[in-house]
């Protein structure tokens, strides 16, 4: 398997590899919503489409993304910058983050933010990541032992894999500690009750906090490419002078802003997405902490960690890895690319109820035959 395809959401990789059509492979290697967009999404894009989000070009400033968006989140527009998915505004807060000195990147964790320190040649620190697995509920977040050079601190929240959710009061006490703080929230808002952890209403008084946020998971948008920051309005403007024009398409920038100003219908949605990771969640969590040689890691997200275990040894997990996409035609996330996992772990976004029996099934099967062909090899 080639090193793009150990990433999430490479379908069409994985197509060609497995001689397919991508919509025959169930993707739970990229952690969207199984059911999204919203279908009055999709018809109001659609009207867009009939008009003029794709012949004009966007508003350089995205003034009413940006007036949607503040609005929201009871900001000023001046403290929000949309962006081409977080991934583009990770490498401006990269560049940020190099001029302030050398950054925290506790492992494991989402490997685009090495990727966007890498390009401005900026000083990383990689300690090992402090957490203890036990409950999908808000946890403190243990600062690893630091250099006094470390500057910037990077943090996912809900952390990436492990989907570990850290508490605010265990946040904010680090702004204080560094020049620059930057708080990945993509999949905060779909956990139930994540709101109450996010480090956005902090912003005012910390003008070296910066969130980024992100409409992919939520909608099931990754094409659109939709992200923003949330900081010091100085900040920002520094940051929109780094990049090129036009960085968010005419129809991201539409359905931001269509998104947004529809409160209701959002919230509404946010509800329906939250009710689905509580039930689905529990319901895959104990499936599969049935399964011998398996350990499922409590998750506030909708993913779930998974480790190989059988009486205290770990159990490689690629074998199921590649029967799954071979012989089952779904697809999980491979965890070798999260420094510190290796191959006894795998990453499992959750779908609807109809794709997680067939994911559990397809597990169960393979499970019963390996260590059936373990117990048969030790007793011969």
């Amino acid at each position: 398997m080639s090193a793009v395809q150990r990433h999430g959401g490479n379908r069409e990789a994985w197509a060609l590899e497995l001689g397919c059509r991508p919509e025959q492979l169930l993707d739970a290697s990229a952690s969207l919503v199984p059911f999204g967009p919203p279908r009055w999404l999709q018809r109001a894009l659609r009207r867009q489409l009939a008009t003029h989000a794709l012949s004009a070009y966007p508003d350089r400033r995205y003034s009413r993304l940006r007036q949607a968006i503040s609005a929201w989140h009871g900001l000023d527009p001046d403290q929000v910058l949309p962006g081409n998915g977080a991934a583009e505004l990770f490498t401006w807060a990269a560049r940020d983050a190099a001029s302030c000195g050398s950054s925290l990147l506790p492992q494991p964790g989402f490997a685009d933010y090495g990727r966007a320190l890498a390009t401005w040649q900026a000083s990383v620190q990689t300690p090992p990541l402090v957490w203890q697995p036990g409950s999908s509920a808000a946890q403190p977040f243990l600062c690893p032992v630091i250099s006094p050079s470390a500057q910037v601190l990077w943090i996912t929240n809900p952390h990436n894999p492990t989907a570990q959710l850290w508490s605010r009061a265990s946040l904010e006490p680090l702004l204080a500690r560094f020049a620059l703080v930057i708080v990945d929230e993509a999949f905060l808002p779909l956990v139930p009750g994540g709101e109450a952890e996010s480090l956005i209403p902090l912003l005012a008084q910390h003008p070296n906090l910066v969130v980024i946020r992100s409409l992919t998971k939520l909608l099931a948008v990754a094409g659109l490419r939709l992200g923003y920051a949330l900081a010091a309005p100085e900040r920002l403007v520094a940051w929109g002078q780094w990049r090129d024009p036009w960085p968010v398409n005419g129809l991201a920038a539409a359905a931001g802003s269509l998104w947004f100003d529809q409160p209701q219908r959002a919230h509404a949605w946010q509800q329906r997405v939250h009710r689905w990771v509580a039930s689905e969640g529990a319901w895959l969590q104990e499936q599969l902490a049935s399964i011998d040689g398996l350990s499922p890691v409590p998750s506030a997200a909708n993913y779930l960690l998974l480790r190989g275990d059988r009486d205290g040894r770990f159990l490689s997990l690629q074998p199921l890895l590649h029967q799954l996409a071979a012989q089952e035609r779904i697809l999980l996330r491979d965890c070798r690319s999260f420094v510190g996992l290796g191959e006894h772990w795998l990453r499992i976004a959750y779908q609807d109820r109809r794709g997680n029996r067939r994911i559990v099934s397809a597990i169960r099967r393979f499970m019963h035959q390996a260590l059936s062909s373990i117990n048969t090899s030790a007793s011969s």
